[in-house]
């Protein structure tokens, strides 16, 4: 396999200093503020970005160490395969939010309705637009998800994934 290096197009700001006690998916986060600075030589690529309501953020997992083939996610007992979960112990440490687009000042976002921790290296910005997904409600399926997701409104992280 290719090595693949990435450089950050920013950072970001949230009031998560620890992973234990924040939320675990966007949800639990609903109307946590939060802030992206972008690097100074990329914010001509904010250009019309303030048009969209929400983002769909890239992220570097930055305190993930190592992965697991298989995990203990947050909202289940059960062990799962990786890729059937959501868990931060991947082979490349690589998370995706979707949050709320508040404003643009400058070469700073302000967000919010967010669950990362403070100080991630941010990879990209890609403005969320539902109706380029092609995918119909009545045809999705949440596997294991389906009996669990109710609790992750409210679900905390522990040291699990630590």
């Amino acid at each position: 396999m290719p090595k693949i290096e990435f450089n950050s197009i920013g950072m970001i700001y949230s009031p998560f200093k620890n992973l234990k006690g924040m939320p675990i998916q966007p949800i639990g986060g609903e109307g946590v503020k939060g802030e992206i600075h972008i690097n100074e030589g990329l914010k001509n690529g904010l250009k019309d970005l303030n048009g969209f309501s929400h983002l769909i953020l890239i992220y570097y997992l930055h305190k993930s160490k190592g992965f697991s083939l298989e995990v203990t996610p947050f909202l289940d007992n059960n062990t799962h395969g990786v890729f059937a979960t959501r868990s931060p112990k991947r082979p490349n440490s690589v998370g995706l939010s979707i949050v709320k687009l508040d404003s643009i000042e400058d070469n700073i976002l302000y967000i919010s309705n967010m669950d990362i921790l403070d100080e991630t290296p941010l990879l990209d910005i890609k403005p969320y637009v539902p109706q380029l997904n092609g995918i119909k409600n009545d045809s999705i399926k949440i596997g294991w998800f389906e009996e669990k997701h109710f609790s992750a409104k409210d679900k905390l992280s522990d040291a699990r994934f630590i």
